[in-house]
């Protein structure tokens, strides 16, 4: 027998059988009250989240226990509200614990875009050096919406920076296909170089006449939240729509930049304003987009991120969202080769501006009404596993009870915490904690017949470089040979006919 320890997630949604897997049961738990308008929060790789209050030009503090620590920054004088301005966006540098320095975006007493970085206090972790400001960067804005305001670090080290179109309605000066314009954009720049930053050359249209070279992506109405999925990079946008159609965006990791996300010539997949626009060939169109009008009722988007916490891996990889006025708990699952999928989760509360993520990866939702609350599965952190078990079987970690599967195929009777396969298949077990079935990891099981021994760990016989067992416990110098198929001390030409019987190609020995 043969034992290929190739572990793969089974997807929550697999196969209908009996003893089904049990979905993601999410309730939307209370964490923190009391604030004045937050509109995000942000992490420094430790216990603390930090606070954007969008108008009172805030950053407070909490930890993750939902205790209080204080304010780490007020640029009130600094700002200017009303619309969708104030203090909009914060992200820490990826050595932060080295430089201690931190970036903000807000919109100034004269309602333009500010790129600013501060540094912690010398004295107080829970203290920022107000003194510190240095403006990165101003970009003017013609109105008082459509500012965006998120920024994030990406994988690459790179700052991006969301920015909306400008504002008003229907993007009257086509600003976001304009590539000599900064709204309407996803900008890239390096805060490591040049004297407050410089463009990294590896960005999309550095060099190009009549273009910004600051541009990572155009064609953005107002993305109110992106984020990276910490366990590959891809790159999520919620784009906020016209009249008619909210959007969600998703570029993979390994992407170099330049996408035309469409907008004004189109809102989600719909047509908008195609009037010299480029061919839809050369835009990159949502993922998913979602309806102001029943069954959705959307009205503005709030993006949010993708889970990657431990304590509950019935989330793993759902990035979730939800829209201002529907206040509906949204999930999207899937990849670009079998589809998207989106899951209602039930209520997220009014008025949701965030979902974000601290250190551990496990998520929040910021409502604008000043409360908090944390994303749990009622499922916790149960998860099987099954592995060998050295007696030529294999076993699952405990739970209440337990279906094996061979092939997506229930194996009647197999019921017991441990299961010798007698075929050749792909096995699986789905096993309850009394409160919610889950299907474990995937193990690859080949059965050749012959003598059992040289692959089990309590064999006498056994032995470590094994990756065959046909009874002769005689193997090959190179992978992928079992050696002497014959039983006649040689490897020969018969081995390898014999190989090529069993296996149906031929070994490279």
């Amino acid at each position: 027998m043969r034992i290929l320890l190739l572990c793969i997630l089974v997807a929550w949604t697999c196969s209908m059988f009996a003893q089904n897997v049990t979905p993601p049961s999410i309730s939307v738990q209370p964490f923190y009250s009391g604030l004045s308008g937050p509109v995000g929060l942000y992490h420094c790789n430790d216990h603390r989240l930090f606070i954007l209050e969008k108008n009172a030009g805030e950053i407070e503090i909490i930890d993750t226990t939902g205790a209080y620590i204080g304010t780490f920054l007020n640029i009130v004088s600094l700002i200017s509200t009303g619309s969708e301005r104030g203090l909009l966006g914060m992200a820490f540098h990826p050595n932060y614990a080295q430089n201690g320095f931190f970036y903000v975006n807000y919109t100034n007493t004269s309602g333009h875009t500010v790129i600013a970085r501060y540094q912690v206090s010398s004295s107080n972790p829970n203290l920022a050096n107000s003194g510190s400001a240095q403006i990165v960067m101003t970009i003017n804005q013609p109105f008082g919406n459509h500012n965006g305001g998120h920024m994030a670090f990406g994988p690459d080290g790179f700052l991006y920076i969301g920015m909306g179109d400008g504002g008003s309605s229907g993007d009257p000066g086509n600003r976001a296909q304009n590539m000599n314009d900064l709204l309407g954009k996803m900008l890239r720049i390096d805060v490591n170089s040049g004297s407050t930053y410089s463009v990294p050359p590896s960005n999309p249209f550095v060099g190009q006449s009549g273009i910004q070279p600051e541009i990572w992506a155009s064609g953005l109405r107002n993305p109110w939240k992106f984020c990276f999925d910490r366990a590959n990079g891809d790159l999520w946008i919620a784009d906020v729509g016209q009249n008619a159609k909210e959007e969600v965006n998703k570029r993979p990791g390994s992407s170099t930049g330049g996408e035309n996300y469409g907008w004004r010539c189109y809102e989600g997949n719909s047509t908008f304003n195609t009037a010299g626009c480029a061919p839809a060939g050369t835009m990159v169109f949502p993922i998913a987009d979602y309806g102001h009008s029943a069954p959705f009722s959307f009205c503005s988007i709030t993006g949010g991120s993708v889970y990657r916490g431990s304590n509950y891996p019935a989330l793993q990889g759902i990035y979730f969202f939800t829209d201002y006025c529907a206040g509906v708990l949204y999930g999207i699952s899937g990849n670009d080769i079998a589809g998207y999928t989106t899951t209602n989760y039930g209520s997220a509360g009014a008025a949701v501006v965030a979902i974000q993520e601290d250190a551990a990866g496990e998520l929040y939702i910021v409502r604008q009404g000043g409360t908090i609350a944390k994303i749990k599965d009622a499922c916790g952190i149960f998860e099987p596993v099954i592995s060998p078990n050295g007696n030529g079987g294999l076993q699952s970690t405990s739970a209440n009870q337990y279906w094996w599967f061979n092939e997506d195929g229930a194996i009647s009777g197999a019921n017991n915490q441990s299961f010798t396969p007698s075929t050749s298949g792909t096995y699986y077990v789905n096993a309850s904690n009394g409160l919610c079935t889950r299907s474990s990891n995937v193990l690859d099981w080949l059965v050749l017949g012959g003598i059992p021994g040289c692959t089990y760990a309590a064999a006498t016989n056994y032995d470590p470089n094994a990756t065959l067992d046909n009874g002769s416990c005689l193997f090959g110098t190179q992978a992928g040979c079992p050696g002497d198929m014959d039983g006649n001390g040689l490897i020969s030409v018969n081995d390898l006919l014999l190989f090529m019987n069993v296996f149906g190609t031929f070994c490279n020995e």
